[in-house]
């Protein structure tokens, strides 16, 4: 029988509710980002009766490698703004509370049988990708949560994307009716787009719609490569700008590619290996008396968690017969 692993898209998710959630705890210490995450985990355990759940973190210091190809990647975001018209703490204090907050979701998944999976100078997005190929869960159905679009590039019949602000489940079908792209050239067609969020410049005046216009080879099934899309653009009669253009940029479109794409994720074979070892070997206890300790201590134990629980006890029954 087929699982259904739920990997989560760690900073994503905490974020998404930091920015919204206004909760303060018994202490006066703003607690929205995690109540938030925890509501949205029990949220998903309710909707998608996961039978594991795997959350993906950032490493310290984001991916050393992509930095080394691009100075600029990632640079100059703008600072994260929430959404409320109250302010309790300091800018030196929201950092503070914000890295307490993320170090508390940390200290609650240890007591639940999720797997949290982090690595220095990586990605989540490459250790989401790294799993979404791992042999032991290649036959699974994998639901990868995240609001971002980078992922849409790993869909195929065994994995899909929840985007929880949309509240949208995507599969590589509705890739292909949306964009008429295939999530097999998905990354090709955003490196030559580019990508504002990660401060990454594409070609000019050139969107999604009019590479899958232009190039309709993008569709299919295969894989394109800079060459076939730049031999294309140098056999076209058409006086369209967009082929020269193309041309053009060839150097910044295979300079996007690397940066973005995850059919080959930016990792050390150690990590790998660190990674298989944890997944294959990790143990699903659920500490339930913890759990509701902190959240006595949080103010957080009038919500209704039975949902989340029941389904962590579930998880946890399941997995210990399956080791039998």
């Amino acid at each position: 029988m087929s699982e259904r692993v739920v990997i989560i898209d760690g900073l994503n998710m905490f974020l998404r509710n930091y920015i919204v959630v206004p909760q303060i705890s018994k202490e006066g210490q703003p607690i929205g980002g995690t109540t938030g995450f925890l509501k949205s985990l029990q949220k998903l355990c309710r909707e998608m009766n996961p039978s594991q759940i795997i959350v993906c973190w950032d490493g310290r210091g984001g991916s050393r490698k992509r930095k080394q190809q691009n100075k600029n990647y990632k640079e100059g975001r703008s600072p994260i703004r929430l959404n409320r018209n109250f302010k309790v703490l300091t800018e030196d204090q929201e950092k503070e509370n914000k890295i307490w907050q993320m170090a508390r979701i940390w200290s609650y998944l240890n007591n639940l049988p999720v797997i949290q999976l982090i690595a220095d100078e990586v990605e989540a997005d490459d250790i989401i990708a790294y799993l979404c190929r791992y042999s032991s869960l290649k036959d699974e159905q994998k639901i990868i949560v995240s609001s971002d679009k980078d992922f849409y590039q790993l869909l195929d019949n065994k994995t899909i994307l929840y985007r929880p602000v949309q509240k949208k489940l995507l599969t590589q079908n509705n890739i292909l009716e949306e964009h008429n792209i295939h999530p097999n050239n998905f990354a090709m067609a955003r490196a030559i787009v580019g990508d504002k969020s990660d401060n990454l410049d594409g070609v000019p005046s050139v969107g999604l719609k009019t590479v899958a216009k232009r190039f309709p080879f993008f569709r299919n099934e295969e894989d394109v490569y800079l060459n076939d899309l730049i031999e294309f653009c140098e056999n076209q009669e058409s006086t369209a700008k967009v082929f020269d253009t193309v041309k053009e940029h060839k150097q910044l479109i295979q300079s996007n590619y690397n940066l973005m794409q995850l059919y080959s994720p930016s990792l050390s074979a150690q990590t790998k290996q660190s990674i298989e070892w944890i997944i294959d070997n990790f143990e699903h206890t659920f500490n339930k008396t913890q759990t509701y300790k902190m959240m006595l201590e949080d103010g957080i134990n009038e919500i209704n968690w039975n949902a989340m629980f029941e389904s962590f006890a579930r998880i946890q029954r399941d997995k210990k017969e399956l080791n039998k």
